[in-house]
């Protein structure tokens, strides 16, 4: 399943104490059995039965998905995330059934279609019906039981399905083993962190759920109340504690799976590190497991994470000791992107036992005195850290002034405290802390802690996870040192950055007091980071081009041995094209038919020899922003790698700036290219990509004008400083773009550069295009988008089957037709509209909002239209050509686009 908004569903449930384990269950209503065959090479059946049950006043809707073998099968229970129901858990279900288990998924109260109040996981409701439905379960002739009335079962689940799955192995002890993720072990501290009200995150449970109506009155006063005033009390916490995992600790004691998000400003690690701590006391086997993704998006692993929750209930389920349940401990990191689809690579690193979040500590010294912070009247404007809820898209990811992912620390409201840059790489896993002093004009105080890697200029700036520690300081007035957690993470700062620790007055997911106060910081001691040394990342495995490379490298140098073919001497610069961007002359190119050509076979679409360019010729001026236009097949792109020295021509010549074309040429440190896309480091930020880029160059650093390049490409500081794993399509085509423009090369080639986009975002890449040309500097664009073309275009180049088909201004291709739209001071009436159609040398005439819009026949004129309008007394305000790119394009090359 995914986890992140059936998780996103499945928080807040809370125990009470479990009825009586003889309370019974009414089955109410069967809506039959069905069997289903599953997919792939897997061709066993799945029996499913959907019924609703009657518990305690309250109708369940259940599924039960059984294996169609005959035999008694172990039992698992899915509950599903808050927001969600059963129906989330159907293939996942369906999936275990098929690997021999008897599976019930439920529609947890409140969700679905099952009534009752959202009691989030009271023990008296929500964590009762789970033994009410492991009674069930023993009754069902499929299922396996150690003894009777107790089935032989494990509970699974995402977020609020995983604390029911804990609060279940605490309150009835017939649970044989579970899997939660993603979820809490103190809703208490998840939603009150050191005293300080989670406001966005239980808002939007509340929403969530369906307003505050659809929960238990108690809750819903809880709710209220702390909303109202911004502070948790002591009711709260112990109204939430009582339904929280941790209130049953000390009897949870089967194999425990624990798998946490890393991107996740809902429940932090620290919730997982905790569970894993009690569980373990009571001499449980406990695995723990942090993943790319959380409640704030990023990647679920869901396919990893189901298939290592079947090898757990494998083990601690079926009795299979052989299974092979993975590592005591692991982590998702993310190492560089796959080159063939450009998604990130992510690898695990693991241990052979939980480290903990303090493992192998390192003092770093912190500099920045005594600083002066503000909390302004209403904690209004509030710093950003994550943006909860998102899950990667809608709701508050439409406040892009604020940038999705991005922190920001408004000036006077933050005090920062930075390290000497580093002398080799850190990786910091687990929770940095740092001692501070704070004093107050008021007796309260909040404040909010987070740790930035900083780029070696000192300005980029990346939050780990987008994660951001709260606490409050009490007696505040007085002055107070505190000793501040930090958020628990994986990260790898580079040698050459820095350290940043900064304590904010406001964040946008908290609640700050409303009153203005101001805050005095200073440092009390060193950063402390663990390190946790244990834990090594798997090598990555070698891609296949490591092991033919070299053969095939050794073959080709044989070959041309064997050949005796030389390399012929570049031709002299001619002086005369000195100044002149391009010219291409004469160009051809051929590919041998044992090659692989779907490429030049397109471009041969007529039959014959397979050849993708046929004695092209045409120049480009400086300022142009010169369109390459053709049919699928046309011969463009080869034309384009040619140009940019991939591939040699057979015949003919390019030159760039008189210089002539040929792989390695020095003047192609003049032209930047955006071809089929952009390889990036998704961990790393926008601006550290560009820089990794332009260090690969071996050029000096001065000469990249990164600054004026993301100028052009509007990218602003706040992207930049963010992963490039959070960027939008749009992003990452302007991040490609600004990549092309390093070193303000004087020739910018683009290959289908709004590709994916949306048309806002063409609009913006439009006039990136148009302001790069405005400074003297030259565009090729390569598109399929006529009418965008039509726009950002000063000249175009249309090419068929490989052959110059017409060049020119794009006035001139366009304005070649017979339809003429003249525009009028006054809009004509339609008596009048008939009149000019009915003239000599006129087609046909229609009435347009600005005019009339004429097609003219064989031999009509415009000069003729004109005397015939002003004859009619039509208030002619203007005559001009009307054909557009597209109605001229496929005129030019035929219809055969």
């Amino acid at each position: 399943m995914d986890l992140r908004l059936p998780a996103l569903r499945g928080l807040l449930r809370r125990p009470r104490r479990l009825l009586a384990a003889g309370a019974a269950v009414a089955v109410l209503a069967g809506a039959g059995t069905w069997t289903a065959a599953v997919a792939s090479d897997d061709t066993r059946s799945v029996r499913r039965s959907d019924q609703v049950m009657a518990v305690d006043g309250v109708r369940l809707d259940t599924s039960y998905f059984t294996p169609a073998d005959a035999g008694r099968h172990p039992a698992v229970l899915l509950a599903h995330g808050f927001g969600g129901s059963k129906d989330d858990m159907r293939r996942q279900a369906e999936d275990l059934a098929r690997d021999g288990y008897a599976v019930l998924t439920w529609s947890a109260r409140g969700f679905g279609d099952s009534t009752g109040k959202i009691g989030l996981n009271d023990p008296k409701g929500e964590v009762a019906d789970v033994s009410r439905l492991i009674d069930w379960l023993a009754r069902q002739p499929q299922v396996r039981l150690d003894k009777p009335g107790d089935p032989r079962v494990g509970v699974a689940g995402g977020s609020y399905g995983g604390a029911v799955s804990l609060l279940a192995a605490g309150h009835d002890q017939r649970v044989d083993a579970i899997a939660p993720a993603i979820t809490y072990w103190n809703l208490a501290d998840a939603l009150f962190p050191n005293g300080v009200f989670k406001k966005l995150w239980a808002g939007i449970f509340f929403n969530t759920g369906g307003g505050c109506a659809r929960f238990e009155p108690a809750l819903c006063r809880m709710y209220d109340r702390v909303a109202e005033s911004g502070t948790p009390d002591q009711a709260a916490r112990e109204l939430l504690q009582e339904r929280s995992p941790s209130a049953v600790g000390d009897r949870v004691k089967v194999p425990t799976l624990l798998v946490q998000g890393q991107t996740d400003s809902l429940f932090t690690l620290d919730q997982a590190d905790a569970a894993q701590r009690a569980i373990r006391a009571n001499g449980a086997p406990v695995d723990v497991d942090w993943i790319a993704g959380g409640h704030d998006g990023g990647d679920m692993e869901t396919s990893r994470v189901e298939a290592r929750v079947r090898a757990w209930f494998d083990r601690y389920l079926k009795g299979d000791k052989g299974t092979d349940t993975g590592p005591a401990f692991r982590i998702t990191r993310t190492g560089g992107i796959d080159s063939t689809d450009g998604t990130a690579q992510l690898r695990g690193a693991s241990a052979a036992a939980y480290p903990g979040l303090a493992d192998h500590r390192r003092a770093l010294a912190l500099t920045g005195g005594t600083q002066h912070v503000a909390n302004p009247a209403g904690a209004s404007p509030p710093g950003v850290s994550a943006l909860p809820g998102l899950g990667g898209s809608g709701g508050l990811a439409q406040l892009s002034a604020l940038g999705v992912g991005v922190s920001l620390d408004f000036p006077g409201q933050f005090a920062k405290f930075d390290s000497a840059p580093l002398t080799r790489d850190l990786r910091i896993t687990g929770t940095p802390t740092a001692t501070v002093r704070i004093t107050s004009t008021r007796d309260d105080a909040v404040l909010f802690g987070k740790v930035y890697d900083v780029g070696p200029d000192g300005t980029r700036q990346v939050l780990p996870a987008q994660l951001v520690a709260p606490f409050r300081v009490t007696g505040a007035k007085a002055g107070k040192d505190v000793t501040v957690t930090l958020p628990a993470i994986d990260h790898e700062v580079q040698k050459g950055h820095r350290l940043r620790l900064v304590l904010a007055s406001t964040d946008l997911g908290y609640a700050s007091p409303a009153a203005p106060a101001d805050y005095t910081v200073s440092l009390k001691g060193d950063l402390s980071v663990p390190t946790a040394p244990a834990v090594t990342t798997a090598a990555a495995p070698l891609p296949a081009w490591v092991w033919w490379l070299p053969a095939a490298g050794a073959a080709v140098a044989l070959g041309l041995l064997l050949t005796a073919r030389r390399r012929t001497a570049a031709p002299a610069p001619d002086p005369e094209l000195a100044d002149v961007p391009l010219v291409i002359k004469d160009l051809s190119k051929r590919y041998a038919k044992s090659t692989d050509l779907p490429r030049a076979l397109g471009s041969a679409r007529a039959g014959g020899t397979p050849t993708a360019v046929r004695e092209l010729s045409f120049r480009v001026e400086k300022g142009q922003v010169l369109g390459l236009l053709g049919p699928n097949g046309a011969g463009k792109t080869t034309t384009l790698r040619m140009l940019m020295g991939l591939i040699r021509p057979d015949d003919g010549e390019i030159r760039v700036f008189g210089h002539a074309i040929r792989p390695g040429a020095s003047v192609l440190s003049r032209v930047g290219a955006f071809v089929e896309g952009a390889g990036f480091l998704p961990h790393l930020s926008g601006r550290e990509n560009l820089e990794l880029y332009w260090r690969a160059t071996g050029r000096p650093p001065e000469d990249a004008h990164l600054d004026e390049a993301l100028e052009i490409a509007g990218l602003g500081d706040d992207a930049l400083a963010r992963a490039v794993r959070t960027y939008s399509q749009g992003m990452r085509q302007r991040l490609a773009i600004a990549q092309a423009m390093l070193g303000l090369p004087d020739l910018l080639i683009l290959d289908e550069p709004t590709n994916g986009l949306d048309p806002p975002q063409i609009r913006e890449m439009r006039e990136v295009m148009i302001r790069y040309a405005a400074g003297g500097r030259t565009v090729i664009v390569s598109s399929h988008l006529l009418a965008e073309v039509e726009q950002s275009c000063t000249h175009l180049v249309v090419m068929d089957r490989g052959r110059l088909v017409q060049a020119g201004p794009v006035r001139e291709i366009t304005g070649s037709g017979d339809t003429l739209l003249v525009g009028t001071a006054v809009p004509v009436d339609e008596p009048v509209v008939e009149k000019v159609a009915a003239l000599a040398g006129v087609a046909s005439a229609v009435r347009t909002d600005d005019g009339l819009l004429v097609r003219l026949e064989p031999g009509g004129t415009a000069e003729r239209l004109v005397v015939e309008l002003v004859r009619l007394a039509v208030p002619v305000a203007s005559v001009g050509p009307h054909r557009r790119l597209e109605d001229a394009f496929l005129t030019l090359i035929g219809g055969s686009a």
